[in-house]
């Protein structure tokens, strides 16, 4: 009986210990969350703020090709604001709201995710405003079909229950940072939804805020984040232990044309290490349009430098 109680106490203490670590981070990012409705156009979804100015962080399916939207604060402070720029092949919208804001909603670094690690998703599903739900991150890497069409890389995997209206919305950590934008749930399937990590959101917003759009260079592949053997990164003269491998290479794209080829592996471009999905996607900016890119590329043969020179992406 007695080692029965103390099983008890020390369950109830593990609970105890968890259900603070996630009501912490509601606290900490919670007031930054807000809902967002395309005015005249119906519809809503969630959205966060993520700089005291009015800058806020959304899906691109949630204000669609509206200019203007309704931004509803959980205090019930509700504020007109104005889509600044929108990225579908990411599915991320930036928005500003008028007024000043105390609270926002800090980005993590995604590429530090480790699967198994607590994810909690903060939104305004089905109507019931300002929801929590919490899991764990289930598998990094993933990819996803963009409404464009085009895959959208370096996803992130978790079971934190979304439903409509959770779109938009942050995936947050236990240490209270937005690691994701929930974008997805697999309508039929139980415990798998999807967030674009906040790497990619964080180059996305970057763009849209110099330029008003995204402007990316284009090789032809589509890759997923592997890991690099030590032996490997030797050779490649990397200090990293992860890089990208190419799952598809469009045919008489630039990167073909390269001769680079599906499983390839690059660890660098132009010296500077490729660790991941999301480093590859910011590396192709607008300034490598035309310009020839040195890859270093792993092989089962060895390593060797492949001349690669994208182009400008049309659509």
């Amino acid at each position: 009986m007695a080692f029965a109680a103390e099983k008890l106490q020390s369950d109830d203490a593990l609970l105890d210990a968890y259900s603070a670590t996630v009501a912490d981070a509601v606290d900490r990012i919670g007031p930054a969350v807000c809902r967002i409705e395309r005015i005249g156009a119906g519809g809503h979804g969630s959205g966060f703020v993520i700089a005291q100015d009015g800058l806020v962080v959304t899906n691109f399916h949630v204000v669609g090709d509206a200019r203007d939207v309704r931004v509803t604060m959980p205090d019930g402070a509700s504020r007109e604001g104005r889509v600044l720029g929108r990225d579908p092949d990411t599915d991320i919208a930036l928005v500003r709201a008028d007024g000043s804001f105390a609270d926002v909603a800090p980005l993590g670094d995604s590429k530090r995710l480790r699967r198994g690690q607590i994810a909690i998703a903060i939104g305004n599903p089905l109507g019931f405003e300002w929801t929590v739900t919490a899991g764990v991150v289930s598998a990094l890497g993933r990819s996803m079909r963009a409404s464009t069409g085009r895959l959208i890389d370096d996803v992130i995997q978790t079971d934190a229950a979304l439903n409509p209206g959770n779109s938009g919305g942050p995936l947050v950590s236990s240490a209270g940072e937005v690691i994701g934008v929930n974008t997805a749930m697999i309508h039929g399937a139980q415990g798998i939804a999807f967030a674009v990590a906040s790497n990619t959101a964080n180059f996305v917003i970057s763009e849209i805020i110099r330029f008003g759009r995204v402007r990316r260079a284009f090789i032809g592949v589509s890759a997923d984040t592997t890991n690099l053997p030590r032996r490997a990164a030797l050779l490649s003269q990397v200090t990293t232990n992860t890089a990208v491998r190419l799952r598809s290479v469009e045919k008489n794209g630039p990167a073909a044309r390269a001769g680079l080829k599906e499983g390839d592996i690059i660890a660098a471009i132009d010296g500077r290490p490729v660790t991941g999905v999301d480093d590859l996607v910011r590396m192709l900016d607008a300034e490598r349009i035309g310009r020839e890119t040195l890859c270093t590329v792993v092989r089962p043969t060895g390593v060797s430098q492949v001349a690669v020179t994208p182009v400008a992406r049309t659509n």
